[in-house]
Parts: structure tokens; C-alpha cells; sequence
């Protein structure tokens, strides 16, 4: 009669065999979600990065600021005055970013506005709330060098291409954490608490103007970005609750997998020249030709 059942007082190989197999996953269970993980009811204290600040000892801004104003090859020259717009419409826009402000209200303004829109991007099934701790918005702008024309315009040939070298190191980081979402084997079953610093070391490409057309209705001055870029972060992260992984080099990948996906998507800008067509009629032409473009493809 006991063999009619599953398990019996006297468990048989088999039923010994199950009952081994069930106890490790329960065991990899609670080692996974109490020394990593944390449950969605607990809250613990993160404790963010903080990047290298214009307070540390070892941030030098005139070394910063000669590293970014030194000639670095002998076309220099010929792109100091883009190079002087460049600068200009790079403080415009962390001006705007911080409303005008200065010091630490304009910090954290910025903060808060990134913050927010961090949020507003977020995969929410995955992610869960971003909190911004710091950011540095650095203070230089790409360098450019080596002005040349090319003729290798194939979509006008009559319209020649401007093409610079760019470099770019700066200050720039952000500091952050969130949490990883895990809804299995149910909905919110647990959390992976991250913490992130991540940091511009280099960033240089190429960088072509094509000029605006004659015969087009909204001209526009075409800047954009090659594919073969040059990008270096430098991530720190802290990963789990009460056992810590630090800067595992899987999610640097990830990071700047997206950063460059990012890039390689949104690296061409239309810039519609004033007093010549609207901006309506511009993005008219910029769909019509992305359409033709795809047709192509």
C-alpha cells in the first residue's frame, strides 16, 4: 500500500533523490533574497558615490582647463574660432540647465532635473525609483582640430563636407541607485539595490558639417557624429544588500553599450538657419528624407 504514494515513512531512492533537489533550490532561494537582495518592504540607506568634486584636494581646475586649452596637433589653429563658439554654447546650456544659478543651488537644480527626467525614461517594470545623488556638468567643451573640406558628398555632390577631429575630457559625472526589479517567481518577489558612479574619461570622434542646400525649402546646416567614435567611461558600482559587488565589469559594459547606442542614434543634428524657413517645414524636409533613406536601405 505505501507504494501507492509519493512519500512514505521509509523514503526510497527516488523520493530522496526529489527531496535533495527541492532543499538546494530553497536553499539558493533564501541565500539569493536575504544576502543580496532585499525584500520590496524593507528600505535600507544607499550609500551613493560621490564623483571627484571641485572640493577635492586632488581636482586641479587649471590643470583641467590647460588640459583643454592646449594645442594638440598644428591644425589647432585653423578651428579656434569654432572652438571659442563651442565653449560659449557649452555654458549656455549648463547655465540653462541650473537656471542661471550658481554654486550649490544651481548644482542641485541641475540634480533635480535630471533626477527627474531619469524617471520619466525609466523601464518601470524593471527599475525602480532613481535617485540622482550628485552630478558634475564639468566645465569645458570639445576640442576641435584639423579643419578639411571633403568631396565626398554622395548624396549633393555639389555640396562639399567640412570635417574636424574632436576630443573631449571634462568633469563630467553623475552619481545615482535604483533598484532592480525581480517579479519571479511573483510580482516583486525581490530587489537588487545599485549604486552608480559614472564618469567621462575621453570621448573623441570625428565630426562633419554639411552645408545647407540651395534648392531645399527650410535649409538647414547638418552636424553629425561618425560611427567609429572613441568613447572611455569609468563606472563604480556597488551591487546587492548585505553583500556587496563592487564595480562588476558586466554592467560597465552595459552602460556603455547604451551611451553608445544612444550616440549612434540621436548623433546628427539639423540646425535650421534663421529667417529662411520654419521649423515645421524643416523637420517636414528631415522626415522626408529619412523616408528616401530607408527606401534605400
Amino acid at each position: 500500500m505505501g507504494n501507492n504514494y509519493i512519500f512514505s515513512i521509509t523514503p526510497t531512492f527516488t523520493q530522496g533523490l526529489v527531496l535533495g533537489q527541492l532543499s538546494i533550490l530553497v536553499l539558493l532561494a533564501l541565500v539569493l533574497k536575504y544576502l543580496f537582495f532585499i525584500s520590496p518592504e524593507s528600505e535600507i540607506e544607499t550609500v551613493p558615490f560621490h564623483p571627484l568634486s571641485k572640493t577635492d584636494p586632488s581636482w586641479n581646475k587649471n590643470e583641467q582647463e590647460d588640459a583643454c586649452d592646449s594645442p594638440q596637433d598644428t591644425g589647432l589653429e585653423s578651428a579656434r574660432w569654432f572652438n571659442t563658439l563651442a565653449r560659449q554654447v557649452a555654458e549656455v546650456y549648463r547655465a540653462k540647465l541650473q537656471e542661471n544659478l550658481t554654486g550649490y543651488d544651481g548644482t542641485e537644480v541641475a540634480r533635480r532635473k535630471i533626477e527627474d527626467h531619469a524617471n520619466i525614461m525609466r523601464p518601470r517594470g524593471l527599475l525602480d525609483h532613481i535617485t540622482v545623488h550628485s552630478v558634475d556638468l564639468g566645465i569645458s567643451a570639445p576640442k576641435l582640430s584639423n579643419a578639411r573640406v571633403v568631396n565626398d558628398n554622395v548624396r549633393d555632390p555639389s555640396l562639399p563636407m567640412i570635417e574636424f577631429d574632436m576630443a573631449y575630457t571634462d568633469t563630467i559625472s553623475i552619481s545615482l541607485s535604483t533598484s532592480y526589479l525581480f517579479n519571479y517567481p511573483m510580482s516583486s518577489f525581490a530587489r537588487l539595490p545599485v549604486s552608480l558612479t559614472i564618469s567621462l574619461s575621453l570621448f573623441e570622434s570625428k565630426v562633419i558639417l554639411v552645408p545647407p542646400s540651395p534648392a531645399s525649402a527650410a535649409p538647414v546646416l547638418t552636424i553629425s557624429l561618425p560611427q567609429d567614435f572613441t568613447l572611455n567611461l569609468k563606472t563604480t558600482s556597488l551591487m546587492g544588500s548585505r553583500a556587496m559587488l563592487r564595480d562588476v565589469p558586466k554592467l560597465h559594459e552595459l552602460i556603455e553599450y547604451q551611451v553608445r547606442r544612444a550616440l549612434a542614434i540621436h548623433g546628427t543634428w539639423k540646425v535650421v538657419l534663421p529667417g529662411l524657413g520654419s521649423l515645421a517645414t524643416a523637420q517636414h524636409e528631415v522626415e522626408k528624407e529619412q523616408a528616401d533613406r530607408n527606401k534605400q536601405d
